[in-house]
């Protein structure tokens, strides 16, 4: 069984609330946030050294920000908290740059998407190392988490005028700033529309670029008025460059099926080229893929030291694993790493067993391989599920740390705070997710096996809190479901459900909910209709009366006090519909609310403590339905909620305390974005947050049911997030 340490007695409700003045709306409590640990997770597609300050390193993510290492504590400073949930898309990194003659300046290249719906790039520029950033838009779109996204570095400064960038987008050609990154300009010089990487050489205006559209690398002479394809080099997309210590080029390039962007993608096959300080150029590739195995080349450095050094990865080698090889010759003869490469992942418990189920310890997806320019040791590279790092390259035996201290990637789609057992329970994309009974560290005995799928949801009994459900992709036949809090698992049984979308994909698993006792699961897969479980999920049946909307998954909810009751907002009829059979059937409970379209947001929550104590966040505002029999009632002041949840109620309060992820006027003004705390039932609210954490969209919000004031977020991308009162 998992439990939680240092456990706090759930305190009894007080008959009277408390008056004085740090009960007004407008007093603003003192949080601390930090990262709960976890351990990676996610694509670290992108780092850039300083050439001129030792020590000074960023990295980049696809989902989850940007960060800066500090050399000292030996840990990531994440730098892109300050995103609100507007700006969200930010957060998605397609590249970043240093200027090479000011080591303040640091640029990063934003945006997640390309479709209409998406936020539109843009260029943000500090002048204190990503402490404080300005932004510039783009007016175009950038796909920070599409294919192609570990090729670069497409941004670059001009080390000859600081104030020029180049910037190569996903389908707007190469766009040029002279003024620091304010404003951008499209170079008609350069034919293609995605560019996969920019390098300044040392020569006197000569501008190299790739292209994933028309697959090559070209070159300019004229300082990026023109360029020209080079013809030696084959039809691939480069994917990274560097200029050795004798002025050498090399460049690693991949190419898939007509079309395919790669890196991530699907990879065929690759190649490793280098340009001798003469002009010519010369195939250096390791291996050759081969028919039937096939993979690309991707991670690529140089040794700015020690001349004739050079190392570069494989990328998407599924049959064999991704390796890395090493060079002392300019690349005449290669020498494989992992062979003498010692893999350090005794402090995630979650990583050993990721490895043991992949059996690929040096990871997958290894899309930039660095090596410091100030210290030929040292390197770092990237996985698909955090970096490792050495300072020994060189060693006959070289040792690799997981140094991810703090930089926590993982999509977490789920949280659930039970009031026993682990503190915390938390559904995450990839890497499946973990049962924590320690907030201080990583969770050890809590883990979400097998380890590598994604988990969609988490739940949990609120009378018998051991009980635990949770839904994953890769399951054979859906999900999970626990005894013990976590300790254990034991998978679902067969059911109806359609494992597959009408496209022949493998289908999203869904929501799930237990009941409060825990004796029966109400499973709602993705966009079809709910099934309900007596036996724990031994044996599912179709739920009667189940909403027939099947634009959106629905989510299922337990209430808290009754066993065998279950409760669903009927979006598009405006009404919630109630089980009092564990799942069997449903009939309307509540009517009158507002209805929502397919796109509208909405969640529904049951508090603990009496039967139907529902809170309902919609676009439009927050209801509070407070017990069977009662009418809703709307929350004022709640502009815009996007997620709610309960928890522990304050010293002295006769309520749960209640939190809002949204738009909250409080103190008589308007209404602002922020996480917001209530202790008066929704009378009052306090914002919480402040605007250096924000942490653009949350994907999931929970609150601790013993420890009043600690609320834990799921950012996407960016982890769990815990805060708690400042004491």
């Amino acid at each position: 069984m998992i439990h939680r340490r240092h456990l706090l007695q759930a305190a009894g409700l007080a008959a009277t609330l408390p008056t004085s003045a740090a009960w007004a709306a407008d007093t603003a409590p003192a949080y601390d946030w930090r990262s709960l640990t976890y351990g990676g997770g996610g694509f670290i597609d992108g780092f850039v050294f300083h050439p001129r300050e030792q020590g000074l390193l960023y990295a980049r993510t696809d989902i989850g920000g940007a960060y800066r290492f500090d050399p000292t504590a030996k840990r990531w400073l994440p730098l892109l908290d300050h995103l609100a949930k507007d700006d969200a898309d930010l957060m998605g990194v397609l590249a970043l740059a240093v200027d090479p003659t000011d080591a303040n300046r640091v640029y990063a290249a934003c945006g997640l998407y390309t479709g209409e719906w998406a936020r539109k790039a843009a260029l943000l520029s500090s002048t204190d190392r990503g402490a404080t950033w300005q932004t510039h838009e783009l007016g175009l779109k950038l796909n920070g988490n599409g294919p192609g996204r570990g090729t670069g570095e497409r941004l670059q400064v001009d080390p000859k005028r600081p104030e020029r960038l180049l910037l190569g987008t996903t389908q707007d050609g190469l766009q040029q700033s002279t003024n620091h990154g304010q404003s951008f300009s499209r170079l008609s010089g350069f034919p293609a529309k995605h560019v996969s990487l920019v390098l300044f050489a040392p020569t006197a205006k000569t501008v190299y670029a790739g292209s994933h559209d028309q697959p090559g690398l070209f070159v300019s002479s004229d300082d990026g008025a023109s360029f020209t394809r080079i013809a030696e080099l084959p039809a691939q997309a480069p994917q990274r460059a560097a200029v050795g210590q004798d002025g050498s080029l090399y460049v690693s390039f991949a190419g898939g099926d007509a079309g395919t962007i790669t890196n991530p993608g699907y990879a065929k096959t690759g190649s490793v080229w280098r340009r001798a300080p003469d002009g010519s150029w010369r195939d250096i590739t390791p291996v050759k893929p081969r028919s039937g195995d096939g993979f690309g080349y991707s991670g690529l450095d140089a040794d700015a030291r020690r001349p004739g050094r050079v190392v570069v990865s494989t990328i998407e080698r599924w049959s064999q694993g991704d390796e890395i090889y090493v060079s002392d010759d300019f690349g005449a003869n290669w020498v494989p790493l992992s062979p003498r490469s010692a893999f350090d992942a005794s402090t995630h418990p979650w990583l050993q067993a990721y490895q043991a189920k992949t059996h690929h310890k040096q990871g997958h997806w290894l899309a930039d391989f660095k090596i410091d320019p100030h210290d030929g040791e040292r390197a770092v590279y990237g996985t698909g599920y955090g970096l490792w790092m050495t300072g020994n390259l060189g060693a006959a035996k070289v040792n690799w740390a997981f140094t991810v201290d703090n930089l926590e990637e993982t999509a977490v789609l789920g949280l659930e705070s039970p009031n026993g057992g682990a503190a915390l329970l938390a559904a995450m994309g990839d890497v499946s997710g973990a049962a924590w009974d320690d907030l201080n560290q990583g969770p050890k005995n809590g883990l979400f096996l097998p380890a590598g799928e994604t988990c969609r949801s988490v739940s949990f009994a609120e009378l018998n809190p051991g009980i635990v459900a949770r839904t994953s992709d890769m399951a054979a036949n859906g999900g999970y479901w626990s005894p013990d809090g976590g300790a254990s698992w034991r998978p679902f049984g067969p059911s109806t459900r359609n494992a597959k979308t009408p496209e022949g994909w493998r289908a999203s698993s869904g929501q799930v909910a237990v009941s409060a006792k825990g004796g029966f699961f109400l499973w709602v897969p993705d966009k079809q209709a709910a099934l309900f479980s007596r036996d724990r999920g031994k044996t599912w049946n179709l739920s009667q009366g189940w909403p027939a909307e099947r634009d959106v998954t629905l989510t299922p909810v337990a209430d808290r006090a009754i066993e065998g009751v279950f409760y669903v907002l009927d979006r598009a009829n405006g009404r919630i519909l109630v089980s009092a059979d564990g799942g069997a059937s449903f009939q309307p409970s509540i009517t009158g609310l507002p209805k929502l379209e397919n796109w509208r947001s909405a969640q529904l929550i049951c508090a603990p403590g009496q039967a139907r104590d529902l809170w309902l966040a919609t676009h439009d505002g927050l209801l509070h339905i407070p017990g069977v029999g009662a009418k809703a009632k709307t929350i004022r002041g709640v502009a815009e909620p996007w997620r709610v949840a309960v928890g522990k109620a304050a010293p002295g309060a006769t309520y749960h305390a209640v939190y809002v992820w949204g738009k909250v006027a409080v103190g008589g003004g308007d209404a602002v974005e922020g996480l917001f705390r209530s202790i008066d039932g929704g009378a009052s609210f306090q914002r919480i947050n402040d605007d250096r954490h924000r942490y653009g969209r949350l994907n999931a919000l929970a609150a601790d049911p013993l420890e009043f004031g600690v609320v834990y977020l799921a950012p996407e991308g960016r982890g769990v997030i815990i805060g708690k009162p400042k004491a």
